[in-house]
Order: structure tokens, then sequence, then C-alpha cells
């Protein structure tokens, strides 16, 4: 099993904020939206540019520069200009604290 990195406490990440951590030396947004916890890496797939910061709504994450929307829990492109899709990682909840990992590939 991959490390997996510590973002912090639950009550530190409530409803709409937006945190950057490393995981293995890269940088990864973490959201939290609706309840949920989203981790994608920090770096829209148009022109390198990081996502933290930028507006969530309807369960996409838009980057500030041009205006690239990526959804959430795919991290699939959903407007242009981008088209590749942001990878994805983990998160997990244990005793109050929210972790995020690498997804395992296949």
């Amino acid at each position: 099993m991959s490390e997996r990195v510590l973002v912090g406490q639950q009550t530190d990440l409530p409803e709409g904020s937006q945190v950057a951590v490393l995981v293995n030396g890269v940088s990864v947004v973490v959201v939290n939206f609706e309840g949920q916890y989203y981790a994608l890496r920090n770096n829209c797939t148009h022109k390198d540019y990081p996502l933290l910061g930028g507006e969530v709504s309807a369960g996409r994450i838009t980057c500030e520069k041009h205006g690239a929307k990526f959804e959430l829990s795919t991290g699939k492109a959903k407007t242009l200009p981008a088209v590749k899709p942001v990878r994805l990682y983990r998160t997990e909840l244990e005793d109050g604290q929210v972790y995020v990992a690498p997804l395992e590939s296949a």
C-alpha cells in the first residue's frame, strides 16, 4: 500500500475549503465539496497552472487561468481549453483526520 499523507483534521477543512499537500513530491489539491473530500493533482492539464483557489461549483473545479473545468469525482476535463483529465488521488477519513494517497495502478 502506498504511503498516505495527512491533510489535516476534518474540523480544519470545512465545506468549501481547499488545501494543497505534497504526495510523493506532487502537489495535490484537496477540496471539501458537499461533505465529500476530493483530491486531484494541483495542475491544470491545459497550461500547467495550479487549480488551488479555483471556483468550485456543480461538482467541478475551475482553473483560474483560462477557465477550464474539471470534474472533482473523475478528474475529467469538462470544458475547453483543457481536454486531458487531471490525475485523481484517494482520500481517506480516519479518526477525524483526512488523508490522501495515490490511487493504485492497475
